[in-house]
């Protein structure tokens, strides 16, 4: 398994394309901005991509799939509960002055009870509320993609539509801190850190931290 990290756009989101380097096949996972760079990074890679994920719907991370969609032909992927986050990303990009964008076409909902395949890969879906409504991680060998869940010793924003900071801990309570302390955490934003380093060293996840106000 190869993992490139390509920081993109204006919010620096970390677009990641996950490659089956043996069958020659790929993930892209929230290809947010820069479709020709990206295009670029794949064809160089000489892999083919099998889909793309959408970790959730906030406009840097799905602000161009539907550019990347209509170039490779692949299905798109999403949780069901942030549909409605999609459905409305040009309203998003007013907020930032990012004028319009098209709307992917969305081929199924991620589910944390259907594994997808890709090449020799298995991607595990773990369902994470709190950033957003149908934020999910993607969980692969020893490895999590976080999305906006978790960071280097920090966490996901909650003041967008549909988040809570105590949906947004569970989440990570119930649904990352029990995987191995040596499982590697690619976020959405920022260099990857480990499920243990943010056991030690998280201030979100000390039962003493206060919520800013």
């Amino acid at each position: 398994m190869r993992i490139q990290q390509l920081p993109v756009g204006p919010f620096e989101m970390n677009c990641y394309i996950v490659s089956d380097e043996k069958q020659k096949e790929c993930v892209l996972i929230d290809p947010g901005d820069e479709t020709q760079r990206i295009i670029d990074h794949i064809k160089q890679a000489e892999v083919e991509p099998a889909c793309i994920i959408l970790t959730h719907c906030h406009l840097d991370h799905a602000w161009k799939a539907a550019e990347i969609q209509s170039y490779f032909k692949v299905p798109l992927y999403l949780g069901e509960a942030d549909l409605p986050l999609l459905e409305t990303i040009n309203e998003q990009g007013v907020l930032f002055n990012m004028g319009r964008t098209e709307i992917p076409q969305v081929s199924g909902f991620l589910s944390e009870s259907q594994p997808l395949n890709i090449g020799m890969m298995q991607i595990n879906f773990l369902h994470t509320p709190g950033h957003s409504p149908g934020s999910f991680c993607l969980h692969l060998n020893d490895v999590v993609f976080a999305g906006d869940v978790l960071f280097r010793e920090s966490i996901g924003r909650t003041d967008l539509y549909g988040g809570n900071y105590d949906t947004l801990l569970r989440s990570i309570r119930e649904k990352l801190l029990p995987l191995p302390d040596s499982t590697t955490i690619y976020p959405g934003h920022g260099p990857s850190t480990t499920i243990g380093y943010e056991k030690r060293h998280n201030p979100f996840l000390n039962p003493g931290h206060i919520p800013f106000s």
